[in-house]
């Protein structure tokens, strides 16, 4: 729901949600001409010459594993929310909150900036057979140049002085051209020397460009499939627009990609299809002067597209406040007229349009178009993926994709990423981290979107873990422990000790006890109280889960968190108890209480006696056991194994004394060492001391004179004698530091 009131808090992207109002038809044409664009005219020859026809067709294959699901991730999106002003970035924006929808919008506003003047330096090459005519006339050669900076000052000063009327006018007129050009190649003969030979199949290039870089240069040619979400301000039913317009572009284009790769491969000799000086579509076309003409209006269409769609995205960015500075945010988001155009968006998309149209090579700017659209490609298939799974309840959309297509294209653009070019990916995944963490750094939002994604995911994987785990319990004990105390804020031993004992294998639950009635005080109190607790605790990583609990009494509290489920989707099957030896008398008696009723409820019962020692150097464990732990044996070394496995217990020192009659001694014996090593405890013989018994030996004296200077001491007591004995049995051996009392109430195998 972070996602959702973020955007709630948002300034819309634009003065008038519907703009122009149009309909699905200039999203169709914007994506499909810019699909069918310049790299169609200009490099697609050089791939079928470079990778045969199967190798071109693998190359199709995997630049549709990529604008596929990106499209159908798109459609998705697009129907979840009202659809305003700002294309892919308004819609993620608004489905996953603007740190997400600003780190991606930004990446996404470059590459459609950039695609601009690509399509733009494109345009120029339609002119390159006008070359020898000009140096005859002129002695100079032809500078591209000189016809590409004064395309792109027409369009511009076109975009900002008619708006996206007449880009759209524009784009029924040139796809209309496109299509005509598209008809006569396909009518048209093989040239003089084209023969069917393997070149169909595979390259005959002694010296072909490996496919991946092949894939490189052409991929910028299946990506035009979004330009039409871009007009999502300006449409009348964007939801429906849109979804429809960029998956129907999507398979016209890859089915048209196929029908031309064979074209050219059965039409043209390999060393003609690899000059890429050389329009070798014109060569094969019924008439051949309409393919420049194609290809004029395939690029001048593409650039318009771009040209409308990247301001828009630019222009909703600033809306939101994700650039720097309110002066330039407020520059850039003013639109002009009814329709909101973005004029002074447009003139920044512009300039950054004339600096790369000045590099003047299509290989260069496609191979940067790549990598800008690869990542944002895979982060929106990343984003859909982790969506199926988060099953938020602000997450609604009518059209619903896959969750393996989604999976499928963040793989495969990360793949293709690191194939292309390591040190880029590696750059762009970097830079996208970087704009993800300043959008949230500079918002002053504490919101963190993809955390909220992720929270999503991880409450799902655990909800269905835990239905699993209840169904198919575990065959093997390890600790899932609860314990419940009003002392929370004034000792830390008892938090210390359950995350001690549920670091790694298992799993604590610590209850902060509020006595009272529950009602709207108790209830906030307890919310308070709670946000302190995770404020306090959460500086060190542990296994512990914190809540509260309002009882009326400590006893019926223990009677609640006894029947409460385990968090972790295993029951509990520990409690833990606590008193200090400040405590009065009557704490005692209540962890006395509490043993019993957790016995009552097939539970194991640990009892934390701590002082003023505070575990000390968290050096020295020492190990008791007695003739009266035959049950609790197990449970106690296999507690102080998972102790010895904290980081905080490292460097500890174990050692293991076991007080038997002399007569069972040497039975004892072999029974603890068979014990220790069947259940593959760390502990050297030596550190295991057997000592024979009598009426004449008092164990108080011995237990002080070998364990009062240990930070630690693991004892075992049975119900049995807590009731004969009473709370004093807990109050024994003053004299020790920190101790843990341990009663199994079954007991455990250790194999």
């Amino acid at each position: 729901m972070g996602a959702l009131n973020k955007s709630q808090r948002r300034p819309s992207s634009s003065g008038n949600t519907r703009g122009h109002g149009f309909g699905t038809a200039p999203v169709f044409l914007a994506s499909v001409s810019t699909i069918l664009g310049a790299i169609l005219f200009l490099r697609f020859g050089y791939a079928v010459a470079h990778a045969g026809f199967l190798g071109t067709l693998w190359i199709i294959a995997l630049g549709h594993a990529v604008t596929i699901p990106t499209a159908l991730a798109i459609a998705e999106i697009a129907t979840n929310r009202r659809v305003e002003g700002g294309g892919e970035y308004f819609i993620i924006s608004r489905s996953f909150g603007t740190t997400i929808g600003g780190a991606i919008g930004i990446a996404l506003y470059f590459s459609q900036a950039i695609s601009v003047a690509f399509y733009i330096i494109a345009f120029g090459e339609a002119f390159r057979i006008l070359g020898p005519a000009f140096e005859s006339l002129t002695g100079f050669a032809l500078d591209l140049r000189l016809i590409t900076v004064p395309a792109l000052i027409l369009l511009l000063a076109l975009m900002l002085t008619r708006g996206a009327n007449i880009g759209v006018t524009a784009l029924w007129i040139v796809v209309s051209v496109l299509a005509v050009s598209l008809v006569l190649f396909f009518l048209g003969k093989p040239v003089e020397g084209a023969t069917a030979s393997d070149a169909i199949l595979r390259s005959e290039l002694l010296d072909a460009d490996p496919l991946i870089v092949v894939f490189a240069i052409v991929f910028p040619a299946f990506t035009g499939m979004t330009a039409g979400v871009g007009l999502s301000g300006d449409l009348a039913n964007p939801r429906r627009s849109i979804p429809l317009g960029i998956l129907s572009a999507t398979l016209v284009g890859m089915g048209a990609y196929v029908l031309i790769a064979w074209k050219l491969a059965t039409s043209a000799p390999t060393e003609l299809l690899a000059d890429t000086n050389r329009l070798v579509m014109a060569d094969i076309a019924l008439w051949s002067p309409i393919i420049p003409i194609g290809l004029a209006a395939a690029t001048l269409s593409s650039a318009i597209g771009s040209i409308l769609v990247a301001p828009r995205t630019l222009q909703a960015l600033a809306a939101d406040r994700i650039l720097p500075g309110d002066g330039i945010s407020g520059f850039l988001a003013k639109g002009i007229g009814q329709a909101n155009d973005p004029r002074n968006a447009t003139l920044l998309t512009g300039a950054i349009a004339f600096m790369v149209v000045l590099v003047g090579n299509v290989d260069v700017v496609a191979g940067i178009i790549s990598m800008f659209f690869m990542v944002t490609y895979g982060s929106l298939c990343a984003i859909s993926f982790l969506e199926h799974f988060a099953a938020r309840p602000s997450y609604r959309p009518s059209f619903r994709t896959k969750w393996y297509l989604s999976l499928v294209g963040a793989i495969m653009c990360l793949l293709l990423m690191f194939q292309m070019s390591p040190g880029y990916a590696v750059a762009a995944i970097v830079i996208m981290a970087a704009l993800y963490k300043t959008i949230q750094l500079t918002s002053g939002s504490p919101d963190d979107d993809i955390g909220t994604i992720f929270q999503g995911v991880i409450a799902q994987a655990t909800r269905n873990m835990q239905i699993r785990l209840q169904k198919t319990p575990p065959v093997e004990w390890r600790p899932s422990i609860i314990t419940i105390t009003s002392r929370t804020f004034d000792r830390s031993a008892p938090i210390r000790m359950l995350s001690w004992l549920c670091y790694r294998y298992g799993f604590g639950t610590y209850l902060h006890y509020i006595e009272g009635l529950l009602n709207s005080e108790t209830y906030a109190e307890s919310r308070k109280v709670l946000d302190r607790l995770i404020r306090t605790t959460t500086r060190r990583p542990s296994g512990v889960f914190f809540d509260t609990m309002v009882s009326p009494s400590m006893r019926s509290a223990l009677a609640q968190t006894l029947q409460a489920p385990g968090i972790a989707g295993v029951d509990n099957n520990t409690m833990l108890f606590e008193f200090s030896e400040h405590d009065d008398e009557s704490v005692v008696d209540e962890c006395r209480s509490g043993i019993f009723l957790a016995g009552s409820a097939d539970m194991d019962s640990l009892v934390l006696r701590h002082g003023d020692h505070h575990f000390g150097n968290l050096a020295d464990i020492h190990v008791w056991l007695t003739w009266h732990d035959h049950r609790n044996a197990n449970l106690m070394i296999l507690l102080t194994y998972i102790l010895l496995g904290h980081p905080d217990w490292a460097e500890a020192d174990l050692q293991i004394f076991a007080a038997y009659p002399k007569a069972q001694a040497a039975e004892r014996t072999e029974q603890l060492h068979t014990m220790i090593r069947e259940g593959r405890i760390p502990v050297s013989s030596r550190k295991v001391q057997i000592i024979g018994t009598d009426d004449r030996i008092d164990f108080s004296s011995l237990v002080q004179a070998k364990s009062s200077e240990a930070d630690l001491v693991v004892m075992g007591f049975t119900e049995e004698r807590l009731r004969q004995k009473g709370s004093e049995l807990l109050l024994r051996h003053p004299s020790l530091n920190e101790v843990l009392w341990v009663a199994a109430h079954e007991r455990i195998s250790m194999e």
